[in-house]
This record gives C-alpha cells, structure tokens and sequence, in this order.
C-alpha cells in the first residue's frame, strides 16, 4: 500500500488501496470458479451428463453448483461420499492451475443447500433440547462441513454451546448448557 506524500489525503489512498485488495481477491475467486466450471464441464462431457454449471461467490469462497440433470444424484453418492471426492479433485484441478490450495464449495443437484438447512435445523432443535433439559447432548459422527454448520446454528442460540469431541470419521458435535 503506498501512501501519498503530494498532500493528497492518506485515509483515502488506504481506503482504495483496500478496495483495490478486495477487488483483487474477488477476481481470484471468479477466476478459480471458472477453472473449476470448465474442468467440471469436461467431466460431464467425459460421463455423458447433462447438467447446467452455476459459478458465484460467497463470502471467501468461490462456489460451483451444478444442477438440471436427472444422473446427477450418481455424483452425490451415499451420504454425499462421491461429491466430496469430487469436490477434491476439483480443488486440485484448481491449485494445479492457479498454484494456490482452494476452498471451492461444489454442490450438486442441490444436495449441499437441503443438507445445510437440514443440519441447521438439527443444531437448533438440540440446543433447546438441552436448553430444555440442561444436559449435554452428543450428535451422531459428522463431516467437518457437517460439524460447522451445526456449530453455527447452536451458536445462534443463546443459553448453549457446542463443541466437536471424538477422532474422525468418528468425530461428533457436543452440545452444552452454556
């Protein structure tokens, strides 16, 4: 960042000069969904399936969706297994051409967005529980995906808190009276 030292106002430069790093960040992020777009699009071609590739950004993360086609439900597999190996390979296609490890979220056929809300609605339905009772309660084995959006929805709750006990796969969110 430089600062100005011609009598402009040093607030402003840093303030664009901050704009300028965000803006920076958010191509990166498009950039790595397109990479990501087009190797997915070569998969499906190479699978013979059809479905339509969405590119956003959300937050820090850029995030690839692809939905439309009736095989898709393969690429999700049990529990969603096939789509976070393919969510991986993914991010390495990326990191392999942008150098840099990324945080790409894929969702396919929408199964990530129903089991975020689904998993939210968990995390909120045993935080009054235990509100309710006063125990603690331990939830079944989860993802770290998994595991943060129930961390989420218990924190909204007040009165409670959470935290992850256990050795993956194993590894379970704990809900506790606060």
């Amino acid at each position: 960042m430089t600062v100005e030292t011609d009598g402009g106002d040093p607030t402003v430069t840093a303030a664009a000069a901050d704009t300028d790093v965000v803006q920076d960040a958010e191509e990166a992020l498009i950039e790595e969904g397109e990479i990501a777009g087009d190797y997915l699009e070569q998969l499906l071609d190479v699978l013979d399936f059809d479905g339509d590739i969405d590119l956003d950004v959300e937050g820090d993360r850029a995030v690839v969706s692809i939905d439309g086609g009736k095989d898709l439900t393969k690429l999700v597999g049990r529990g969603g297994e096939v789509l976070d190996a393919l969510q991986e390979l993914t991010r390495l296609a990326v990191q392999q051409a942008t150098g840099v490890r990324s945080r790409l979220m894929l969702d396919v056929a929408g199964w990530r967005a129903k089991r975020r809300s689904e998993l939210s609605a968990l995390g909120k339905e045993a935080a009054e529980r235990v509100l309710k009772s006063g125990e603690r309660e331990s939830l079944t084995p989860m993802t770290p995906f998994e595991r943060k959006i129930v961390h989420d929805a218990v924190a909204a709750v007040d009165g409670v808190e959470s935290e992850s006990e256990g050795v993956e796969p194993n590894r379970r969110v704990v809900v506790l009276p606060a």
